[in-house]
């Protein structure tokens, strides 16, 4: 494999080879789950998409590990404000714990609507902070065992200056990290730079038990935890956003790598910010969009092409003017999509010869450390040969099948969608499956959600549709198509259920 990726770590780019053979284990910080999703998510989960998509390509098996943060200060203030309404919504009183679980499962199941709608793969894996509470504990006290850790007041720190390649990976130097230091100032540490490990609880907040009394645990703790149990003490790439480099990555290195004394990821790939006119996406600006406001203007298809239209390590500005540019882009992939699908007979000879200029070029471009805006030029060139070819009346050799063969493959590994055609997907439950049936009122909820469900929640529901037909239940059967039936078409054949949208 010819992939060069840049290293963080290293600081410049490294050929890529994955410790086992052709399986990649690949961590990626996710989100903490307290409001919706915007732009900056995107562009991050877009990223690690492609990185997956080519790995693929490649060959490689990918692991792919994203948690879930839904236990957090931002989670907990919002269950705060929101516990009354919840209240008067569930009927009955509920804990804030209660309160704060309802936010982050809401906001999780928003975070799939939208990463849906931008063509992104499910992780291998979407495990959640709350899941792994004593994983985190037993990683702490086996840090405190070490001496790199220390309680205080019922909280618990790592101490930075027990490690002493600290700062590796942002290239910041410890002694230079004192006050001033953006770090919580807390006269309790014996270093500014010192993280807390386990928090000790606060009034009425969620806590769980622990050796150090009733807590919670701290942020950097839960990548960690998580990341080691599915993925092993190392792993071949860890992924997150420029802004996550220090302290939270630094602080994982650290508390990781003390804990097993092995080197915990050997690939660090961070993606650059979204920029508003050059400035920093952030709500404290007000320069902020959520993916719901944009998706209301713009195909997320063409949001899609617009972020990959930008190497994944730089900024990218946004503006509505680059997405017009990037409709305009997406119109061109649809038409030449729709002269391939009026020429599918014509196509059918077996695609023959050597792979094109064209397959070689984008290897290349993608080869060097996924450069997908020069592999996007690529695409474009594409398309102007396909079209060239079509209007001069050769389109019947096998050349011509494998240059289409090649242009549709590649096209998915960018994962932008472009057919026109209605969408015709296909569920039958294989005998190995052993989801278990929903009750009633997890049914109800995402059927309230009407044609607003998202492709892996039809898929679900019709999941669960068959496993009620299994049983001889036909009403809640019977429930399910009706609802669904509203907004889609639906038959049952030998092979499965096939579904589309109106």
């Amino acid at each position: 494999m010819n992939l060069r990726v840049y290293n963080t770590l290293k600081k410049g780019k490294e050929l890529f080879i994955p410790a086992e053979g052709k399986t990649v284990g690949m961590y990626v910080c996710g989100v903490t789950v307290y409001d919706d999703c915007h732009l900056g998510h995107a562009r991050a989960y877009v990223s690690f998409d492609m990185v997956r998509r080519y790995l693929e390509y490649k060959g490689c098996r990918v692991e792919h590990i994203q948690n879930f943060t839904d236990i957090d200060d931002k989670i907990i203030a919002k269950a705060r404000t929101h516990k009354e309404e919840l209240y008067h919504s569930e009927g009955k009183e509920i804990t804030l714990k209660e309160a704060a679980r309802f936010i982050a499962e809401k906001y999780i199941q928003e975070y799939f609507r939208y990463m849906d709608k931008l063509s992104i793969k499910r992780a291998t894996l979407f495990p959640k902070a709350t899941e792994h509470i004593s994983e985190m504990i037993e990683l702490v006290e086996a840090l405190i065992k070490k001496g790199c850790a220390y309680t205080a007041g019922g909280d618990v720190f790592f101490s930075v200056e027990k490690f002493p390649s600290y700062g590796k990976l942002s290239g910041r130097k410890l002694d230079e990290m004192r006050p001033g230091a953006r770090v919580d100032v807390d006269e309790r540490k014996r270093h500014p730079l010192d993280f807390v490990l386990w928090k000790k609880a606060k009034e009425e907040e969620p806590s769980w038990e622990s050796p150090w009394g009733e807590g919670r645990p701290g942020w950097h703790i839960e990548c960690s935890a998580m990341s080691i149990k599915h993925l092993g003490e190392s792993f071949d790439i860890h992924g997150g956003g420029q802004d996550l480099i220090f302290p939270h990555h630094e602080n994982e290195i650290a508390q990781s790598e003390s804990y097993t004394g092995k080197p915990f990821a050997r690939y660090w790939l961070h993606n650059g910010f979204v920029t508003i006119n050059r400035e920093k996406m952030s709500k404290s600006l007000g320069n902020f969009f959520t993916l719901k406001e944009i998706f209301e203007k713009y195909d997320p298809a063409a949001v899609r092409l617009f972020l990959i239209s930008t190497h994944y390590r730089h900024p990218i500005d946004f503006s509505d003017d680059e997405l017009k540019k990037s409709v305009k882009k997406l119109e061109r992939l649809k038409e030449c999509d729709r002269k391939l699908r009026n020429l599918r007979e014509e196509l059918d000879s077996p695609a023959q010869g050597k792979s094109s200029k064209f397959l070689k070029e984008f290897e290349n471009h993608m080869d060097n450390d996924f450069n997908t805006p020069g592999a996007l030029g690529v695409i474009f060139d594409w398309v102007r040969h396909i079209n060239t070819e079509i209007d001069n009346g050769r389109t019947k050799g096998a050349d011509f099948a494998g240059v289409v063969d090649e242009f549709v493959r590649l096209r998915k590994v960018l994962g932008v969608p472009v057919t026109d055609e209605v969408q015709h997907l296909q569920t039958k439950r294989d005998e190995t499956d052993v989801r278990k049936p929903m009750s009633d009122e997890e049914i109800e909820k995402l059927l309230s959600l009407g044609e607003n469900l998202c492709d892996s929640e039809i898929e679900e529901l019709v999941i669960q549709r068959e496993l009620a037909r299994s049983k001889q239940d036909w009403q809640k059967a019977d429930r399910i198509r009706i609802k669904l039936s509203e907004f889609l078409r639906i038959q049952d054949t030998p092979e499965g259920t096939v579904w589309k949208r109106r």
